[in-house]
C-alpha cells in the first residue's frame, strides 16, 4: 500500500478492531447501545426482526384457526364429552333429590327407617307427575338387573300408597325392603362415579361398598378386549405377510405396469364397505360358492362343509380383505424411492440375498411398515359393521358392545366407559411406538 501511496504521501494509519475478553472481535452490539445496529426509521434490528417474526406467526396461525375450530368441534369435544359421560349419570340424583339428601344425612350400613320411606315415596310421586320414574330407575338397573320395572311398577301406584310407608312399599313388592337395593340406590345417587369404569373391567362393588369381581358367568368385557386386541393383532400380521410382496412388486415394475395393478388395490375404495361384506357372506356360508367349489372338486363332503361365518374365521377373512390396502400403500410410499442400484451393490460387494435384503432393503422399508402396521391394527380395532355381519357370537369386538349400550341397552355411560378404555389402549400402542421406533420414522405416503 505504500509503495503504491508514491513517495510524496504518507501512509493511512491502520488499526484493528477492539477485541473482546474472549480475544474475539467486538460487534457492534457488544461496544455498546450507541453502535446498535438499527433499522432505516432507527428502531433496533433485534426488536424489528421480532415483530416481523410475531406478524409472521400470527398471520400462519389465522389461516390454520378455520381448520383448528373444525378440529375442536368435531373430535376434541365430542371426546371430551365421551370422556365426561363415562363418568357422570345424574339420571337418578335429578329424579330423586329427596333419597340423594338423605343418603348424604345418614352413613354407610344404616338401616332406612320409615322416614327413608316416607322420603322415598314422595319422590316416587314426584317422578311420576313428571313421568321420570322410568329414568330413575333404569339408572338402578345398571347396577342391579330388574330394577326398571320395579320402579315403573311402584310409580303407577305411587299416590294410592299411604303410611307407613315401609309397609306399603313392601307390600307392593318385597324387593323394596333388601338391603342389596338400597346399597345400590346409595352407590348410584352421585352423579359423579367410577363404577362404569369398574364394570367395563368386570368389577363391581359390594353393599359394603367393596370393589370385588362380578361372578364368574357374568365376567364379559375382559375377555372381549382381549379378543379385540388378539384379533386385530393377527389381522395386522396377515395383512403385513401379504402386503410386503405386493407392495414390493408394485415398486419394482415399470411406472405404466405399476399404475395398472395399483387400480386394482385401489378398487375395492370404490366399493361400499357394506357390499363387499355381504359378498363374503354369499362366499363363505355353508351352502356359499367356495363349499360348493369344494364339494364339486371332492375336496371336503357334502356333509362337511366348512363353516367359514358367524366365526372368527369369517371376521378374519373378511377384515383382512377390507383392510389390506390401508397396508399396502404405505409400503409402496417407502419401497418406490428406494434405488435398485443399492442391492445391486450389496451383491456386487459379495453378500447374499437374503443378507441384501435384511441389512439393505428391509430397514429402509420399517417407516411404511411401521405406518401400515398402525394404521391397520386402530382400524381393526375400531371395526362395527364386518363383525357384526359375519362375526356371530365368537367374531365380534368390543366396537359391537359399545354399540350395543348405544343403541339398545340405552346405557351410554357404559359405552363412553368401554370407549375411553378403548381410546386409551391405543394411545398406549402410540406411545410404545414412538418410544421403540420413533414417529419422527412413519410415513404414510
Amino acid at each position: 500500500l505504500i509503495r503504491r501511496a508514491g513517495a510524496g504521501c504518507a501512509p493511512r494509519p491502520f488499526s484493528l478492531p477492539p477485541l473482546t475478553a474472549k480475544g474475539t472481535p467486538m460487534t457492534a452490539v457488544d461496544a455498546g447501545d450507541s453502535r446498535m445496529l438499527t433499522t432505516a426509521d432507527g428502531r433496533p434490528l433485534k426488536d424489528a426482526l421480532s415483530r416481523a417474526q410475531g406478524r409472521a406467526k400470527r398471520r400462519a396461525f389465522l389461516l390454520v384457526a378455520p381448520l383448528l375450530l373444525f378440529i375442536l368441534v368435531t373430535f376434541v369435544w365430542p371426546i371430551l364429552q365421551v370422556l365426561e359421560q363415562s363418568v357422570y349419570n345424574p339420571k337418578f340424583s335429578d329424579n330423586m333429590p329427596g333419597m340423594v339428601a338423605w343418603f348424604a344425612s345418614h352413613p354407610v350400613g344404616t338401616e332406612p327407617d320409615e322416614a327413608a320411606y316416607a322420603t322415598l315415596v314422595a319422590d316416587l310421586k314426584a317422578a311420576a307427575e313428571a313421568k321420570t320414574v322410568a329414568v330413575a330407575g333404569e339408572r338402578v338397573n345398571y347396577a342391579l338387573p330388574g330394577t326398571r320395572s320395579l320402579f315403573t311398577a311402584v310409580g303407577r301406584k305411587a299416590k294410592t300408597l299411604e303410611p307407613p310407608f315401609k309397609e306399603s312399599l313392601i307390600a307392593v313388592d318385597p324387593k323394596w325392603g333388601d338391603p342389596e337395593l338400597w346399597g345400590v340406590m346409595r352407590q348410584v345417587a352421585k352423579p359423579y362415579t367410577g363404577d362404569f369404569f369398574l364394570a367395563a373391567v368386570d368389577l363391581e362393588r359390594d353393599k359394603n361398598g367393596s370393589i370385588v369381581r362380578v361372578n364368574e358367568n357374568e365376567r364379559v368385557y375382559v375377555n372381549l378386549f382381549l379378543r379385540t386386541f388378539a384379533m386385530s393383532a393377527f389381522i395386522t400380521a396377515i395383512c403385513l405377510v401379504l402386503a410386503y410382496p405386493v407392495a414390493h412388486l408394485l415398486a419394482v415394475l415399470p411406472v405404466r405396469q405399476s399404475n395398472l395393478l395399483m387400480i386394482l388395490v385401489l378398487l375395492p375404495f370404490w366399493t361400499s364397505l357394506l357390499v363387499r361384506t355381504t359378498s363374503w357372506i354369499v362366499l363363505l356360508q355353508e351352502q356359499g360358492v367356495i363349499n360348493n367349489i369344494l364339494v364339486a372338486l371332492g375336496i371336503i363332503s357334502d356333509d362337511g362343509r366348512l363353516q367359514m361365518i358367524n366365526n372368527r374365521m369369517g371376521t378374519t377373512i373378511a377384515m383382512t380383505h377390507i383392510l389390506l390396502p390401508f397396508m399396502i400403500l404405505p409400503l409402496y410410499s417407502v419401497m418406490r424411492p428406494i434405488p435398485p442400484s443399492y442391492v445391486r451393490a450389496a451383491r456386487s460387494l459379495g453378500a447374499t440375498s437374503w443378507t441384501a435384503f435384511r441389512r439393505v432393503y428391509f430397514p429402509q422399508t420399517v417407516p411404511g411398515i411401521g405406518a401400515g402396521t398402525l394404521l391397520v391394527f386402530i382400524l381393526s380395532v375400531g371395526y362395527y359393521i364386518t363383525p357384526a355381519l359375519v362375526g356371530g357370537s365368537t367374531g365380534t369386538l368390543i366396537s359391537n358392545l359399545i354399540a350395543f349400550h348405544v343403541n339398545k341397552s340405552n346405557n351410554w355411560s357404559m359405552a363412553a366407559a368401554l370407549a375411553t378404555i378403548l381410546l386409551a389402549a391405543i394411545l398406549i400402542l402410540y406411545w410404545l411406538y414412538d418410544k421403540l421406533v420413533g414417529i419422527d420414522k412413519l410415513k404414510l405416503g
